[in-house]
């Protein structure tokens, strides 16, 4: 059986195209619903100074 046009086929062909666009074009920007440079200098130091202690927690665990 012949297809009525035998150039029409799906453009599935195993891989995939990565999504681009030019410059002209750009996405538009999203809104972040968290972001450590809307918080508060003590906050922020607060959260590296915990995020150090969890790390250095996780190098005494590992050297005993």
């Amino acid at each position: 059986m012949t297809p009525s046009n035998p150039h029409s086929h799906g453009h599935d062909h195993g891989h995939v195209h990565a999504h681009s666009h030019g410059p002209a074009t750009p996405h538009p920007a999203q809104a972040a619903p968290w972001s450590i440079l809307r918080m508060p200098v003590v906050s922020r130091l607060a959260a590296a100074l915990a995020v150090s202690a969890g790390l250095w927690a996780a190098v005494w665990l590992a050297m005993r």
